[in-house]
């Protein structure tokens, strides 16, 4: 994260702004892991009016490396100040259907969104998403929750990551983003089988490509 050499009057406002913010209302579904979430616009609409109300605004640049897109957020107090997030690289590819991934203007456009609304969410520090993707809700019939993975799941599962990472020229980091996982630690087992197949999916892809 980079900033300005003085934060002062920018971490006053975000302050004033974080008690009074309210989470924005998650109105839209993931039809993947069936968890809700707020989209970009809501997320916006939600944060700008407050935002404005203590000086700040903030600006979110995209970029392109390879087939990934690249967000970053800058948030900008009117003394000037300023405070940068670090770059977030996502894969930019689109769901075909049967395990089918293609890079194209409909898959950058998906993650750009998503990557807007993962950063302005992160650098305010509001929740537009479901923390447990709704797992809670979809348990099995006794209504315990799926099992938390193994140590040697967690193990694999970074493994694998890794693979892909090296495979795209990619950090592992951005990797758990592309997933959208937070804390590899605290995921269980249908989210673990869900991040292996897909990212079995994704190493498939690549290595047939470069054939």
């Amino acid at each position: 994260m980079n900033r300005a050499e003085s934060i002062k009057n920018i971490a006053i406002a975000l302050c004033k702004f974080q008690a009074e913010i309210k989470n924005p209302k998650n109105t839209a579904t993931n039809p993947m892991f069936k968890s809700n979430y707020a989209p970009l616009d809501v997320v916006i609409n939600t944060v700008k009016p407050i935002l404005s109300k203590y000086g700040l605004s903030f600006i979110q640049s995209t970029g392109s490396e390879g087939e990934s897109v690249i967000i970053t957020t800058l948030l900008i107090h009117e003394s000037g100040e300023w405070i940068e997030s670090d770059p977030l690289i996502l894969p930019a590819y689109q769901n075909r259907g049967g395990g089918k991934l293609e890079f194209n203007a409909q898959g950058a456009g998906s993650s750009i969104s998503y990557g807007r609304r993962y950063s302005l969410s992160a650098m305010l520090g509001v929740s537009s998403e479901d923390d447990d993707d709704a797992n809670g809700a979809s348990g099995s019939a006794n209504n315990k929750p799926p099992k938390a993975i193994t140590e040697k799941q967690v193990g694999d599962l970074k493994t694998k990551a890794l693979k892909f990472a090296n495979l795209r020229g990619q950090t592992e980091n951005a990797v758990f983003s592309a997933l959208k996982i937070k804390d590899i630690e605290s995921i269980n087992e249908n989210e673990f089988n869900q991040h292996m197949k897909q990212l079995d999916v994704w190493i498939g892809k690549v290595e047939k490509d470069s054939k």
